[in-house]
Formats: structure tokens, C-alpha cells, sequence
């Protein structure tokens, strides 16, 4: 399975009672691979999972998958820090007929190594043949899924590739020094792309791309075909950005670029809140920068 070297953790809109908002997710999902994102990452951390029913993402699972046919490929956000309900919802996904899963590391019970084995473990023996992505995001589990792990976990023909978000690119070089060539290495995290893939990672599971998603692509097939000049002149100009989009809890000022470039999206779920006029204040120059709203 090739997602693609630009997955966007794709945002969930709201309306102004709370609700999801459906057809501003299909409308979106359409305008994300017409401008960029090979697969889209639906009901991940950025689409704020923890304040979604199973219910509610299920039906968005569906929304998307229907609005992007034919053209990118969808994965489910499925993990838990509940074993049976991961194993349940990927399920789900896969009879549904999405294209794979993505797998967070269990968060706040925090297992050692062998319980993120046999929770990993359990789930891709569940659905023997649908792909699987793990994420590993210790900032927000509080466990980090160490590469010798990872290493034990790639023998399960349907776990073909790791988000990690360690922000560790000795990490990632370990991963990539004992895993498979075919085991594919994303970064979690927009400013550490263009390192990843100089240490053997493959794309990056984005934010940014909501707003630069084919800049992003230009950057990485650049660095593919060995233009690193070009890549790094890129990478520095999508920076301030990269920066701008985490100066509060993700998905907060990705929403407001979006709603400042006129997307109705909504404001985030409780416990998170709207970005506040400080915040706002960071990202709108940044955008403005970059031609990426009107003057």
C-alpha cells in the first residue's frame, strides 16, 4: 500500500451548534487532493478524536472516502488507548472499504514495550489485510514506541509504516538502519520533513498541507531528485508557517488559518477553544507572507 509522500491529518469542521459539519468535510477533503495530499488522514489528533463519538467517525470515515474516489486515499484514525475498542474500530474501517488505519500509541495508561507489542499486535491480527500506520507521539501519549519495537511489529505483513512524532531524528535513524526498505517512515511533525527524509523517511503526515500542500510536495521531489538546494530553500520558506500552526495546542490555529482563508470549519470541540486574538495575531502575517490570503 503507497499512501503517498503528503498525507494531510485532515481537520474535522463544526457547525455552530457543535455538530460536524459533513458536507464542509467532503468539500474540503476534494479541495486537499486537488491541491496536494495524496491520502488524507481522517479523525486523527488534528480532527480531534478524543471529543468524536465512534458513531460520528464512522459516518465522517464515510463522508470523505465518498468525496475523494478515485483520486487519494483515506485513513482512519482507529486507535484507542482501549485495545478492544481499536481492534473494533478498525475493523469497522475496514469493512467500510477504507484504504488503512492509523494507530496512536495507547495514551495515559501508558504501557511499557511489551503491552504497545501485543496491543499493536492484536489489532493488525484482527484485520490480517488491511494496511496499518502506527503513530508514535510521546509528547501526547506519554509513551514513546521505541524502534526495536517498531522492528518486532513490521514482521506483521499489514504494518507498513510508522508516523512518528518523536521529534527524535536519532530515532528515526535507528528505524530506518533496522526496518525493511519497504517499511515506510513518515514525519509527524511539518518541520522536521525535509531532516526526515535526509536520515531515510518517505513523507510526512501534514497539517501544513491544509494550506501548502503542493509546495510541500515540491519540496520532498525535489529532495528526491537531488536537488537539496532547492528542497532547503523550500523548507525554509515554509518554516514560519510550520512554526505559526503549533504556537498553541494543534488543531486550534490550523482552524483559524482556514477560517481566515474563509472555510467554515467552526470552532474546536471542549476541552480545546478557539484561538484567541494573540494567537490569530502570529498566523496572519505568516499567511499573508506567503500569498496564502488576500491583502
Amino acid at each position: 500500500m503507497d499512501f503517498g509522500r503528503v498525507i494531510t491529518a485532515m481537520i474535522t469542521p463544526f457547525r455552530a451548534d457543535g455538530a460536524i459539519a459533513y458536507d464542509v468535510a467532503a468539500a474540503l477533503a476534494e479541495h486537499l487532493v486537488a491541491n496536494g495530499s495524496d491520502s488524507l488522514v481522517v479523525c486523527g489528533t488534528t480532527g480531534e478524536s478524543p471529543t468524536l463519538t465512534w458513531e460520528e467517525e464512522f459516518q465522517l470515515f464515510q463522508t470523505v472516502q465518498q468525496a475523494v474516489a478515485g483520486k487519494a486515499k483515506v485513513i482512519a484514525g482507529t486507535g484507542s488507548n482501549s485495545t478492544r475498542e481499536a481492534i473494533h474500530a478498525t475493523t469497522k474501517a475496514a469493512e467500510l472499504g477504507l484504504d488503512g488505519a492509523l494507530l496512536v500509541v495507547p495514551y495515559y495508561n501508558k504501557p511499557p514495550q511489551e503491552g504497545l507489542d501485543a496491543h499493536f499486535r492484536a489489532i493488525a491480527t484482527a484485520v490480517p489485510e488491511f494496511p496499518l500506520m502506527l503513530y508514535n507521539i510521546p509528547g501526547r501519549t506519554g509513551q514513546n514506541l521505541l524502534p526495536e519495537t517498531v522492528v518486532r511489529l513490521a514482521e506483521l505483513p499489514n504494518i507498513v509504516a510508522i508516523k512518528e512524532a518523536s521529534g527524535n531524528l536519532d530515532q528515526a535513524s535507528a528505524l530506518r538502519s533496522q526496518l525493511p526498505d519497504t517499511f515506510r517512515i513518515y514525519s509527524g511533525d511539518d518541520s522536521l520533513t525535509l531532516p526526515l527524509l535526509a536520515v531515510g523517511g518517505y513523507g510526512v503526515v501534514s497539517v501544513a498541507s491544509h494550506l501548502v500542500g503542493i509546495q510541500l510536495q515540491h519540496m520532498i521531489q525535489a529532495y528526491i531528485q537531488g536537488n537539496a538546494a532547492t528542497a532547503t530553500a523550500l523548507h525554509c520558506q515554509l518554516l514560519p508557517l510550520f512554526k505559526a500552526l503549533f504556537v498553541t495546542t494543534n488543531p486550534i490555529p490550523i482552524k483559524a488559518a482556514l477560517a481566515l482563508q474563509g472555510w467554515s470549519v467552526g470552532d474546536p470541540r471542549l476541552p480545546l477553544v478557539a484561538a484567541n486574538e494573540g494567537v490569530i495575531n502570529q498566523i496572519k502575517p505568516v499567511l499573508l507572507s506567503l500569498g496564502l490570503l488576500k491583502r
